[in-house]
């Protein structure tokens, strides 16, 4: 009977990496600084306004502007940023989030510079405290409010909050009505941490279909959608357009081989892996073990996989251990390569927990009439300790030797 290696199906570890940031911060209303401007607040009020990122937003956005007590303490908060003096930055801004005359827009536009501040810190608590403020104070414009609203959401899930996170872009979604491919995705992605594949499948449909240049890492992460949820048929198709558009990319070549194992489809995972062996790109342990043990999983391949095995042992990729060691011995007892079975089994065995690799090598010593060598490797097998001592106990009974 076949001891096969248990099926080493790589997991896809597709993560989008979200991107967090305000885009531009919102200026400081120049016209609240008691009708003194300079040159460069007339080339502020020159510019042109940012353009709306949610046109389709139901919130009303406030005409509140920085009030002209704040105003010169937020351009302030702005200047000291930009000289990387953060921390001066974010006291400064806590002042003014502190102060009960300042009105929602200053406390606001404090919070969303804190909030960054906070984030360049690596203080991502403080970041999405900062965050919560600026929504709540309900003050700067659509762009501002729900830019940090946005960013909330990211930080959340950078922070495995991810039912949090969920709400947040829950809201997001309702209130914006934005169908953006990189919101979908990042959305998807969240559902997939929630491990609810399905709705995260859908969703990340919709990004790569609403996207004219859809980024790989979604595609990446559909395909473990379909992984997760038994979907193997939709995995191994998906996989293969990408295999098909990026041949080189190796990457998505082992995954395309992970595709077919969820699959079942041995012969064709076998196929992947081998071409990627014949041009020199399994580089690692894992990647050699994958097709030795792709090729033990395929009837009439022990063959193939002996060869694997030794190629990788030779180039220094496999490491000599115990599961290598007696993948080789199966590979070669099953493709009647005795001899060498009988070498490997010798090498396996004394890098075992238990005594039952001693046990297998007794028996084939024993099939092979090697009985005075059988018996000593019986001995080692209970030595070592095996689950049914009478087997060993049996070869051990045996006449001559």
């Amino acid at each position: 009977m076949k001891h096969l290696l248990l099926r080493n199906h790589t997991v896809l570890a597709a993560v989008i990496g979200a991107v967090l940031m305000f885009g531009s911060v919102t200026n400081v209303d120049a016209q609240a600084r008691g009708g003194r401007h300079s040159q460069r607040d007339d080339a502020k009020k020159a510019a042109p306004q940012a353009a709306e990122q949610y046109p389709q937003a139901t919130r009303e956005a406030p005409e509140t502007r920085a009030s002209a007590k704040a105003s010169r303490q937020l351009q302030k908060v702005v200047d000291l940023y930009d000289e990387d003096k953060g921390a001066e930055a974010r006291a400064l801004a806590d002042e003014i989030l502190a102060n009960e005359k300042a009105n929602a827009y200053d406390k606001a536009f404090a919070a969303q510079m804190a909030a960054q501040i906070a984030y360049d810190a690596d203080d991502s608590a403080a970041a999405m405290a900062y965050l919560n403020q600026v929504i709540e104070l309900n003050g700067l414009d659509n762009n501002g409010h729900y830019g940090a609203m946005l960013m909330l959401g990211q930080l959340q899930m950078q922070e495995e909050q991810y039912a949090q996170a969920l709400t947040t872009f829950d809201r997001l979604f309702a209130e914006t009505k934005t169908q953006k491919p990189e919101h979908l995705a990042i959305k998807g992605n969240i559902l997939y941490r929630l491990e609810r594949y399905p709705e995260a499948a859908e969703v990340l449909k919709q990004a790569i279909a609403a996207s004219p240049e859809p980024k790989a890492d979604w595609t990446q992460l559909l395909m473990a959608t379909y992984f997760e949820s038994g979907q193997s048929a939709e995995a191994a198709k998906l996989a293969e357009q990408l295999a098909t558009s990026n041949p080189g990319d190796k990457r998505v070549q082992m995954n395309l081989a992970a595709a077919y194992l969820q699959a079942d489809a041995y012969d064709k995972a076998a196929e992947v892996l081998e071409k990627l062996r014949a041009a020199g790109q399994l580089t690692e342990d894992k990647e050699y073990r994958q097709l030795f043990s792709t090729y033990l999983n395929i009837e009439g391949r022990e063959k193939d996989a002996a060869r694997v095995i030794e190629e990788g042992l030779q180039q220094g990729v496999l490491k000599p251990d115990f599961p290598t060691y007696q993948a080789l011995a199966q590979a070669y007892y099953f493709s009647e390569q005795i001899g060498p079975a009988i070498d490997a089994y010798n090498k396996a065995a004394p890098l075992a927990q238990d005594g039952e690799t001693y046990l297998n090598l007794a028996r084939v010593l024993w099939q092979e009439d090697r009985v005075a060598e059988a018996k000593v490797a019986a001995k080692q097998a209970l030595a070592k300790g095996v689950k049914n001592p009478e087997d060993a106990k049996k070869i051990l009974a045996l006449p001559g030797g």
